[in-house]
């Protein structure tokens, strides 16, 4: 079962065991691994990451590293495609709190399967958990 989404810092931190993923992230994950249950990243994570490869901000193994991870059959990491339903999701997640578009999938995805965002973001923390509480269920995501 999927508990949280993670942005895309969250998944590199994660994956390369970097400090700046924070304890309560990290903490976080591994009880959702130890529950056998995954956390989520949009497929926007990859092309963000071949972006920020490509700029230099980040390791050129990135890409492989998460492939990798995500190719074990024991990985707590699971790739969630953008679809139609996620896109009808984005016109919640409100652009003046999360403007940029990768973050704004990110926290849509999280909205359309009705979990948490791992993030180091608070505005993408707090928009998901205002929109989680509200009564939206009248929205259909089929």
């Amino acid at each position: 079962m999927l508990r949280a989404v993670a942005d895309t810092h969250a998944v590199i931190w994660y994956i390369f065991g970097d400090s700046r993923l924070s304890t309560t992230a990290q903490n976080t994950i591994a009880q959702i691994a130890s529950s056998g249950d995954q956390v989520a990243f949009s497929s926007i994570t990859l092309a963000e990451i071949v972006y920020l490869s490509e700029k230099g901000r980040i390791s050129p193994l990135t890409l492989e590293r998460l492939l990798a991870s995500v190719d074990t059959t024991d990985t707590v990491l699971l790739e969630v495609p953008f679809n139609r339903h996620i896109a009808e999701a984005l016109r919640l997640v409100n652009r003046s709190q999360v403007p940029d578009l990768p973050d704004r999938i990110i926290a849509a995805t999280a909205l359309y399967l009705g979990v948490p965002v791992i993030s180091r973001d608070s505005k993408i923390q707090l928009s998901i958990a205002l929109l989680l509480l509200q009564p939206y269920i009248s929205i259909r995501f089929s």
